[in-house]
């Protein structure tokens, strides 16, 4: 179980490294501060990415729920911001560009731990 926590962090930061490499917007600064940003972007996500789900989900009257991969995506830009926040390893300027790495990193993961799952 921890082998696998420690695959998907490093997953992460490289997820997290290659979309500050894709757009001009989303920055992080070297490998070390993706290793921190991805760290506090999962806390972030275990801690409060069910609530603001769930928040929206109700505030958009069942609308959110319904449209669960667009939330989503809204809940991991909101959280990207709040980690931008907290932290000088990550610069994004503004919430489109937010919710576009929010669906980089959304694309990439998935491709990642696809192709994890054929090794």
């Amino acid at each position: 179980m921890i082998v696998h926590l420690l695959i998907s962090w490093l997953v992460l930061s490289l997820v997290m490294l290659l979309t500050a490499a894709l757009l001009p917007g989303f920055r992080i600064r070297g490998l070390g501060g993706a290793i921190v940003v991805a760290a506090l972007f999962g806390i972030l996500n275990v801690a409060l990415g069910w609530l603001l789900f769930v928040v929206i989900g109700i505030g958009t009257l069942g609308l959110g729920f319904l449209l669960a991969f667009l939330t989503r995506l809204v809940v991991n830009a909101i959280l990207l911001k709040l980690v931008d926040a907290v932290s000088d390893n990550l610069s994004i300027d503004g919430f489109g560009w937010a919710f576009i790495g929010a669906a980089c990193i959304s694309v990439l993961s998935g491709l990642a731990d696809y192709l994890l799952r054929m090794l």
